[in-house]
């Protein structure tokens, strides 16, 4: 157990660097963006589509952080009521259904609009829009690990082991 413990602590120092990276992009992009608008009177669509797409990537890695901390929101009113047994094999179901999204939708799906994307070029960078669907798949992969590490702790019994080491 103590080596998922490792893969999971990381993972969550690897997302949260790209998490923190991608943030700075958005501010150094945003600034770039304020200062030959309103500065130059000049306005970069360059920097609006790459801050576009710097923010949905962001969006899907802080995401997949949250999923695997199991910080992400959640109703609590009805589970809390059950007792301790029901309540793990109810969160592992749960964990179960988002694996499964997870390789469906995300993993499975995002191939695939990769693939039919990988023709298209964005209109002011020119990068295939393939590699900007890449995150959906990538963001699938981590998603899916995460549920696994989290269906691993709720059978060990260690419940809120992703929360105690934040």
């Amino acid at each position: 157990m103590e080596v998922l413990q490792k893969v999971r602590k990381g993972m969550d120092t690897l997302v949260g660097g790209i998490c923190v990276f991608l943030f700075a992009v958005m501010v150094v992009v945003g600034t770039y963006q304020i200062v030959t608008r309103f500065v130059f009177n000049n306005p970069s669509t360059i920097s609006e589509e790459l801050l576009t797409y710097t923010f949905a990537w962001m969006a899907m890695f802080a995401s997949a952080l949250v999923f695997g901390k199991r910080d992400h929101m959640r109703m609590t009113f009805l589970v809390d009521k059950l007792p301790d047994s029901k309540r793990r094999i109810l969160e592992i179901g749960i964990e179960v259904l988002v694996v499964a999204f997870a390789v469906i939708v995300l993993i499975y799906g995002g191939f695939t609009i990769m693939q039919l994307t990988m023709t298209q070029k964005t209109a002011s960078l020119g990068i295939m829009m393939g590699v900007v669907y890449s995150v959906v798949p990538v963001c699938g992969i981590l998603i899916a690990v995460y549920g696994i590490l989290n269906i691993i702790d709720l059978c060990s019994k260690n419940v809120n082991s992703a929360k105690e080491e934040v």
